[in-house]
């Protein structure tokens, strides 16, 4: 079998997390979502909301630490590894909030490719917002179709996960593994 690395993807608060920490109790190989790790090193220093203060500088992190996930991922002794977010989840953060970007970003999303990008969709009845997700549920969903256009201008066929219990949808993902 050809070594798969998979992208779990979705606007803000659609479960991608829990699906990744469901398939973590499975024994699958995962890359958590890096975000919240430079936002935070990024309050340690003074900045509150380094993505809305300085969303190139944010995105140039983004963009080397996901790099290095996507290389720690083909390291991986494991034939499957999933990823919390892939680089073109970065271009389509920047197309939201109209942000224009280096032609470095256009040529990492062609350089790294994944195998399957499951993307979740909105879901009102499980959406809350915390101190790292400022974004409300109709900004959710505009997020969502920027993730949706992106990947498919990278030429990716999208697996929309329907909601459900965790279970299912963890059931649904590695179903279209076979």
């Amino acid at each position: 079998m050809e070594k798969e690395i998979i992208v779990i993807t979705g606007g803000p608060g659609t479960g991608k997390t829990t699906i990744i920490d469901g398939l973590i109790e499975q024994g699958y190989s995962c890359f958590p979502e890096i975000s919240r790790q430079i936002t935070l090193e990024a309050k340690k220093q003074g900045i509150e909301q380094l993505f809305l203060e300085k969303p190139l500088l944010f995105s140039e992190l983004l963009l080397e630490g996901r790099k290095k996930q996507f290389d720690k991922a083909v390291q991986d002794a494991n034939e499957i590894v999933f990823l919390d977010r892939g680089v073109p989840d970065i271009l389509a953060y920047m197309h939201y909030i109209g942000d224009s970007y280096p032609s470095f970003f256009d040529k990492a999303c062609n350089d790294i490719r994944y195998s399957k990008i499951f993307l979740l969709p909105p879901w009102e009845n499980i959406y809350v917002s915390d101190e790292a997700r400022y974004e409300n549920f109709e900004q959710a969903k505009l997020i969502y179709d920027h993730l949706k256009e992106t990947y498919k201008k990278y030429d990716y066929q999208l697996i929309e996960v329907p909601t459900g219990t965790i279970e299912e949808r963890i059931q649904f993902i590695l179903s279209e593994l076979d």
